[in-house]
């Protein structure tokens, strides 16, 4: 095998590939399911019940959860506006600051659901 074949064939081994349209969309319900369900799961759960420690293990992973797949869900809407935030930051200042005030206003959003 010579060089140039060799590397011909990691070229086109490692050419980037994208992904299906419709993922974005799949992986967004997914994550506002998985959120709403923690949620529905941990408003289910009666303070009494908590007193009993082998009660503890559902509300927990409803908690991590609905943590985890929300947080998700906050960088999956963040960074899909990211193109026109570039585009309007004067400098990597201004950027950042857009950025940070996206997520947070996109957690209110989100908290604010619930």
């Amino acid at each position: 095998m010579s060089t140039t074949d060799f590397e011909a064939r990691l070229r086109a081994a490692l050419a980037p590939v994208d992904p299906p349209e419709h993922l974005a969309d799949r992986l967004e319900r997914t994550l506002v399911n998985l959120t709403e369900l923690a949620a529905d799961e941990l408003e289910s759960w009666e303070l009494s019940a908590m007193r009993d420690p082998r009660n503890w293990a559902r509300p927990a992973a409803a908690a991590i959860i609905g943590a985890g797949a929300g947080a998700a869900l906050v960088v999956l809407r963040v960074r899909s506006q990211r193109h026109k935030r570039r585009s309007q930051a004067a400098n990597a200042l201004d950027l950042a600051e857009r950025t940070v005030r996206d997520v947070a206003d996109e957690a209110r959003r989100l908290l604010r659901r619930r």
